[in-house]
Formats: C-alpha cells, structure tokens, sequence
C-alpha cells in the first residue's frame, strides 16, 4: 500500500493547524492576560466600567482589576459554587459586584448544565461530549436576566466601557437581551468554538449583528488583533476564539 499520500495528510493537517493558530482560530482560552492588553488597546482609554459575563472562579476580572485599580466591575455568573468562591475571592474589593445571574435575552428560570458543580464547561444548552467522554449529566436551576433591564435599573444606563462574554455558546443570546445597552458600550470581546455546535449559532450571526450595530470586528491571534473587514466561510472555525467588537462611535459616548 502507497504511505504516501497519508503522509502528506499528515503534513498538511498539521500546517493547516499551526496557519489557523497564528490566525488565531483555536488560539485557546489560557490568554486572558494578552486579552485584557488588547481590549484595552482598542478602548484607548483607562475604563470606568466594565461587564464580566460568565466570571466563573473570577480570572479575567483579576486581570481586570491588576491592570486597572479604580475600574467598577460587574460580573455575573449563575453557579452557586462558583459565587462561594468568588466571595470568598473577592471579598475585599467593594468595587467588584457580584450577580448570581446568568445573562440571557429574557428574565426567568432556566436549567444549567454541566459536568460537574462549578465547571467551566456549564452552558444553558446540554452539551454533547460523548467524543471526549465527558457527561453532561449535572443539572442546576439558575436564575436568568435580561442585561437591558440591569442596565436601566441597576446601572442608570451608564456608558459601558467593556463587555467580555464567555458563556459557553449562548452569547448571542445575551447580546440580544442587550437592546439600547448595545450602543452603550464600548468594546465587547467572546468566546467563539466548540460549545457553538451544540447552540447551533454561527460567527456569520456574530459578524452581521455587529455590523449591523455599527461595530469593527478584531480578532486576537498569537500576532496581535486581526481586523476583519468581511464575512468569510473559513471564520467558522470551532475551536476556542476570541474576538473583540469595537463600537465606532465609542469616543463619543
């Protein structure tokens, strides 16, 4: 039997793998100290405000927070494990406030699922993992909050310097409970991959809100930000992404 051809497989799955890295597809979830530095980049200012969405055991605000001292931070994550733990971190910093909340595009009840209690994989969808022998079978009721009306009541519509979203495939739907919040805010960075497939949303649904809503889209690679100035088929990579969506009026706020 010829090896040839299975060799070169070999070969070119493995340049498409290190080309799609240094595109930042697949780049990972490990960087958040290098996404914290792009973010601001792109804000171009010290940031006053800022939204954590899916805080989990609170690394990205720590980041926040050792970069900027003074910025308010809200950050919102719905696993009664991980708001003990957040607590307990966080305890000190009056400026750190704490929503036991997952945000979604309307108030309620809903069902959190994941592999076990205070996972970072838990997602409002029931994921299907069998490939890596991972069972979803963990089951936790939360409440659920539409960001418009936390904005309104709880904020008193202030302009928003930062919004990260890591919520395990249902950003989307937290962007569409945003409404009026939307053009409030200045930069928002997501977590786009695998959790994606089992939501069944799309970067094209990313890329068209957007820009729809007058927003620049980056993403961070191991180089830097990639700007994308327009949709391809090839930027539905599943594996973890992180983009940045900056608001084109967001020096006029």
């Amino acid at each position: 039997m010829n090896k040839l051809p299975q060799i070169i497989f070999k070969i070119s799955q493995q340049l498409e793998r290190i080309s799609a890295y240094l595109q930042g597809k697949g780049y990972g979830s490990t960087t958040i100290s290098e996404e914290v530095r792009l973010i601001q980049l792109i804000l171009e200012k010290t940031p006053q405000l800022a939204i954590d969405i899916g805080g989990n055991i609170g690394e990205y605000t720590a980041e926040l927070r050792k970069k900027n001292p003074e910025c308010e931070i809200h950050l919102f994550e719905p696993s009664a494990t991980n708001i003990g733990k957040l607590t307990a971190r966080f305890i000190d910093d009056k400026n750190i406030k704490l929503m036991p909340y997952a945000v979604s595009n309307i108030s309620g009840v809903a069902t959190l699922f994941s592999n076990e209690s205070g996972s970072g994989l838990a997602s409002l969808t029931k994921r299907k993992l069998d490939h890596f022998n991972i069972s979803f079978d963990f089951k936790e009721s939360v409440n659920t909050l539409r960001f418009e009306e936390y904005w309104n009541e709880q904020l008193n519509q202030q302009p928003i310097d930062i919004v990260k979203l890591d919520i395990e495939g249902h950003e989307l739907t937290a962007l569409d409970g945003f409404g009026k919040a939307i053009q409030a805010t200045s930069v928002f960075q997501f977590e786009f991959g695998g959790c994606n497939i089992d939501s069944r949303t799309y970067f094209q649904d990313f890329w068209y809100f957007f820009k729809e809503n007058d927003f620049e889209m980056y993403r961070i690679t191991p180089l830097g930000l990639e700007k994308i100035d327009k949709y391809r088929e090839s930027d539905e990579f599943f594996s973890t992404t992180n983009y940045i969506a900056s608001n084109r009026k967001k020096n006029c706020l």
